[in-house]
């Protein structure tokens, strides 16, 4: 036999050979699985939290000189972007998987973009066959449609990862008259000077337009003020999550030494108690009387009311195609096709997760301002590696009047803000056209409070 024979039989030997290897560890999982087994089937067989863990399983190869390099620089990029650990854990215990992570793997899936070619050219089993594609972003559309509904939108949009914003949520009606109230009482304030309006205007989009709000004494605070509106729908409160539900939030302020400086609850009760007209109107709601927990319970009740919905996107979500210009209907494409969509979800556009300031650049260094605590962001409370310069996500509802921009108050401009987070967020230099139209898209989450349309009135006067 001719040797040039004899190589093209063992080549083609070899090519049957990965061929069936191959097809081997990318098998599709057993329809009889559910669709949360199958798609957990998914993660295992590629090796998924091999380095989208914060604990990930390395490879032997790890530990060589350059190609482990390479492969701890790869594991931490994959981590800095997303850690599926919880919805691994969510999808072996029943639960829902978050808003974010579904958004991120069904645009992965979509634009295949995971797994990287250099991992499933090492990892066979990694490649994501169609037919596992069809899988997970079959199990995404399910998975959201279940636990997260989209009953406002019209049947075409029900699976996009924004919903329009409800008309109202179930609130105690009584408790909301007395959280009014004390939202814009200064009485919570040593001086009687500062309420939770003097840094959460409604009429200035729920913040005050400044980059550091002024307390008691004007003091300055060290972070940008997020606005009220919409604030239920957050998974935390405050950039850094100290707050678990906006009771715990209305409980900061007014005892924090910057902004309200009240010396202790008592203090605040006592000056409550003198006014014997509220006095009587909150003890026959409350009969248990005045506490911390009793006066953040009615503030938080009263902010539930803060929705602003039937924004212009709202009513395209709807079902109205003349809401949106060709201009701001391009602006939303980009926002998706740009990836903005995978951390700006639900009904707020973001308020959902936690994530890393600079996935694609320093952005702190860039800044060329000193670095404060603030900067920390959830690592201020965690006080782990990981959470460094990872801030709670903000919505971007009514963004067009909630300028100064960023926790630290830096971007006065919303196309600024725009250039910046495609810059340091997404890897990209966009186009002055792309920037206009991202910002005409944005323009189009101002929303109305109470059937009447936001508008900021610091830009008014």
């Amino acid at each position: 036999m001719k040797k040039s024979v004899k190589v093209i039989l063992a080549l083609a030997v070899i090519a049957i050979a990965l061929t069936i290897t191959y097809h081997a560890v990318n098998r599709i999982p057993a329809p009889e699985l559910t669709a949360e087994m199958r798609v957990k089937a998914i993660f295992d067989d590629g090796g998924c939290l091999d380095c989208h863990s914060a604990t990930p399983n390395l490879p032997f190869y790890a530990s060589l000189p350059v190609a482990g390099d390479i492969v701890k620089k790869d594991v931490s990029e994959a981590l800095k972007h997303t850690d599926l650990t919880e919805a691994y854990r969510a999808l072996s215990d029943g639960r829902p998987v978050g808003e974010v992570t579904l958004s991120k793997i069904e645009k992965s899936v979509a634009d295949g973009s995971m797994p990287m070619a250099k991992y499933y050219l090492v990892h066979w089993g990694s490649s994501l066959t169609d037919a596992k594609k069809e899988i997970l972003l079959d199990w995404v559309k399910k998975h959201r449609a279940e636990h997260y509904p989209n009953n406002l939108s019209a049947t075409v949009f029900a699976n996009e990862p924004i919903q329009p914003i409800a008309d109202s949520i179930p609130v105690d009606i009584r408790k909301v008259a007395l959280g009014e109230m004390l939202y814009n009482d200064p009485r919570l304030s040593s001086d009687n000077t500062v309420s939770c309006a003097s840094c959460h205007n409604l009429q200035t989009g729920g913040v005050d337009n400044k980059a550091y709000s002024e307390g008691v004494g004007k003091q300055l605070g060290g972070v940008n003020a997020p606005t009220v509106f919409n604030a239920v729908y957050n998974f935390v409160q405050f950039w850094d999550g100290r707050a678990a539900d906006l009771a715990e939030q209305a409980g900061g302020p007014p005892l924090n030494p910057v902004e309200m400086a009240s010396a202790s609850w008592d203090e605040i009760i006592g000056k409550l108690k003198a006014d014997k007209i509220f006095t009587n109107a909150f003890t026959a709601v409350y009969p248990e009387g005045y506490s911390g927990e009793t006066i953040t319970d009615a503030i938080a009740e009263y902010e539930k009311t803060l929705l602003t919905p039937d924004s212009r996107f709202d009513l395209y979500l709807k079902g109205d195609s003349t809401a949106l210009s060709a201009e701001e209907l391009h602006g939303y494409e980009l926002f998706k096709e740009n990836r903005c969509a995978t951390c700006h979800v639900g009904p707020t556009l973001g308020g959902q997760s936690y994530e890393l300031m600079g996935l694609y650049g320093d952005y702190f260094a860039d800044r060329r301002t000193e670095m404060t605590e603030e900067d920390n962001g959830r690592h201020k409370q965690t006080k782990t590696d990981y959470d460094l310069h990872r801030f709670k996500v903000p919505g971007l509802r009514n963004v067009a009047l909630t300028a100064p921009y960023y926790h630290d108050g830096t971007r006065q401009t919303l196309d600024e803000a725009v250039s910046d987070m495609a810059k340091y967020q997404v890897g990209k230099t966009l186009p002055e056209s792309d920037v206009n139209d991202l910002t005409a898209f944005l323009e189009t989450l101002t929303g109305k409070l109470n059937g009447l349309p936001l508008t900021d009135g610091n830009a008014l006067n």
